[in-house]
């Protein structure tokens, strides 16, 4: 899928060192023949215990998961909508990612300033987040002087476009992004033709010192940070960026001995990828035969010809049925020769939406 969340955060908060986590956690290049993109930009497979347990179940002579993308935006300062620092640049690498990962600092060290002379998590949020709302308002504020010239001649697509934008420089004029609005679904097709930055979805990932990472419920800059993004229904990842460079570089094994003497049932790395994941309104699928048992990634909300074609654009054009049981179920029936003779194997057509978990064979025709 070509889908991509965008990594962000003030200078010396741990952007650099939780995106080089992910590179070097990245996506066997073998699997993923065009993962050999922009340097800024990492691929980065999706941890599953599922894959894992369907690949003791099958016994194929291969397994693959599924990857999404991490795209490394360019540094931030105060006045980046005005064009201060790398102010263009940046904005214009968020418009092009689907979501946001604000990298927020949750750690002291006199080793390491603060771009601000002082550790302000939410400071540091409300910096990012203002400048995106600037960068909105004005566009907001270009598009309405053209509108508005039609809505008084009583257009009224431009009437009902009008009271949208209104509503929304309202809004960035509150210092408040587009998302925080609820807009009725034909509202919804302008705001997204706006493209606006604001209207992202945002997953901060609170980076501790390595002397919370086992318990960060001590720390008060996590706790101010999970108060502001539970106002804003937005998730909190915490991350020790510095053990996760490290744990990157370790075998599995070796990894998971790392974790269990820091008291970490899963790395942090492994939590923001599934969040993520999710936050982007992806989805996973398998196919599991003996030759290979694979993951697939999918959009929530498509329908079977259109994931067939995820695989091959042959599989959507000639679909004819999909041959579908849930995960669940053929765990439980402990092949899917049992899961068919238990009556869990069904056949499903064009209309059918894929689900979470679901283990598909196509059947097609060209």
């Amino acid at each position: 899928m070509a889908l991509t969340a965008g990594i962000v955060g003030l200078p010396n908060v741990g952007k650099s060192t939780l995106f080089n986590a992910i590179t070097k956690a990245g996506a066997e290049a073998a699997n993923y023949p065009f993962c050999t993109i922009d340097p800024n930009v990492g691929i980065v497979e999706v941890p599953d215990h599922r894959l894992q347990k369907l690949t003791e179940l099958v016994q194929p002579k291969k397994t693959v998961p599924t990857a999404f993308e991490f795209t490394d935006i360019a540094g931030i300062v105060k006045g980046a909508s005005k064009g201060e620092g790398l102010g263009n640049k940046f904005l214009s690498h968020i418009r092009q990612v689907d979501a946001i990962v604000h990298v927020v600092r949750c750690f002291a060290s006199d080793d390491i300033t603060h771009v601000s002379g002082k550790v302000d998590p939410i400071d540091d949020i409300e910096t990012i987040n203002l400048e995106l709302v600037l960068a909105d308002l004005e566009s907001v504020d270009k598009r309405i002087g053209r509108v508005e010239k039609m809505a008084r001649q009583k257009d009224k697509d431009a009437m009902f476009e009008y009271e949208v934008l209104a509503k929304l420089k309202e809004t960035f004029e509150a210092d408040q992004p587009a998302r925080s609005i609820e807009f009725t679904e034909e509202q919804m097709k302008i705001v997204k033709g706006l493209h606006l930055l604001t209207s992202k979805q945002v997953l901060y990932a609170a980076n501790v010192g390595d002397e919370d990472v086992a318990d960060p419920s001590g720390n008060e800059y996590v706790k101010r940070v999970l108060e502001y993004a539970e106002k804003e229904n937005s998730q909190v990842i915490v991350v020790c960026a510095k053990i996760e460079e490290e744990v990157a570089e370790l075998d599995d094994d070796e990894k998971a001995m790392f974790l269990e003497e820091l008291g970490i049932e899963e790395s942090g790395l492994d939590q923001l990828i599934r969040a993520t994941y999710n936050l982007l309104g992806l989805a996973t699928y398998f196919t599991a035969g003996v030759q290979e048992v694979r993951a697939w990634t999918f959009k929530k909300g498509m329908k079977a010809p259109q994931c067939a074609g995820i695989i091959h654009t042959d599989f959507e054009k000639g679909f004819i049925r999909a041959e579908t049981v849930s995960y669940d179920d053929l765990l439980t029936a402990g092949s899917m020769t049992a899961a068919r003779e238990a009556g869990k194997v069904r056949l499903e057509g064009k209309e059918y939406l894929v689900k979470d978990g679901d283990v598909i064979h196509f059947r097609f025709n060209v």
